[in-house]
């Protein structure tokens, strides 16, 4: 058996919850997410994700799309297409 380590975080209670039930949607433990977070980072020798700050424009949207502002609603694929007049 190899040899294992124990890895303790801080985390907000509600985002654990929230994160926790996406892991047992995947078919995940914690450990086993964190595992093969760890092994990601590994591999690519760095994050296995892009980190960056948002430009103006971008945190506009954001602030807007959360705020339910300027947005188009779509009920299907086809409305989506009429819309952007394609």
């Amino acid at each position: 058996m190899s040899k294992t380590t124990t890895v303790r975080a801080r985390i907000e209670p509600d985002l654990k919850t929230d994160v926790e039930n996406l892991f047992k949607k995947l078919g995940l433990s914690t450990t086993e997410a964190i595992n093969l977070f760890y092994r990601q980072v590994k591999l690519r020798n760095g994050l296995p994700f892009n980190v960056v700050i948002p430009n103006e424009t971008t945190e506009k949207v954001f602030k807007d799309t959360d705020a339910e502002h300027n947005l188009i609603r779509c009920y299907d694929d086809s409305d989506m297409f009429d819309k952007l007049g394609i």
